[in-house]
């Protein structure tokens, strides 16, 4: 379920945690379309013939083909109404404490951490998130990104 406040009601949210993301399945195909978008095709991404008797088993996604679900996933958490411009602002931190094998799926849920005002009106969201792997025992990525939402 989505968190929905106004602009003005944001900063309350802090410290609040905002739920979980619905599942997204970390398909070969989209592994493969990722590799082609990033020009990563190294094999134990691309080739599930040699990726079997590799570290892994069979073929991961790029963390950062993990890391992008993060936007998706984002805005099923918080929908705030009266902005009219986004901005991913980047990261303060991020890690991959474990692979997202082919076919696997993945869900974020998140904490607001932090909300700062910003030049031009806009509010700076600072946002700690989890990305689990469905059956997991630890998670695909653990990160910070920063927002800026502008009304």
């Amino acid at each position: 379920m989505t968190t929905r406040v106004s602009f003005d009601e944001v900063k309350t949210l802090v410290g609040s945690e905002l739920g979980t993301s619905d599942w997204i399945e970390v398909t070969q195909e989209r592994i493969d379309t990722f590799a082609d978008a990033t020009g990563d095709h190294q094999w134990i991404h691309v080739d599930p013939e040699r990726a079997k008797d590799g570290p892994f088993g069979g073929t991961i996604a790029h963390g950062y083909l993990t890391l992008s679900l993060v936007i998706p996933m984002w805005t099923e958490l918080l929908e705030v109404d009266g902005v009219t411009t986004k901005v991913n602002y980047g990261l303060n931190k991020v890690r991959f404490p474990s692979p997202v094998r082919a076919g696997s799926r993945v869900r974020m849920s998140g904490t607001l951490a932090q909300v700062d005002e910003v030049a031009g009106g806009g509010l700076q969201l600072t946002v700690d998130v989890v990305v689990e792997i469905e059956n997991g025992d630890k998670p695909a990525c653990v990160a910070q990104p920063v927002f800026r939402f502008y009304a």
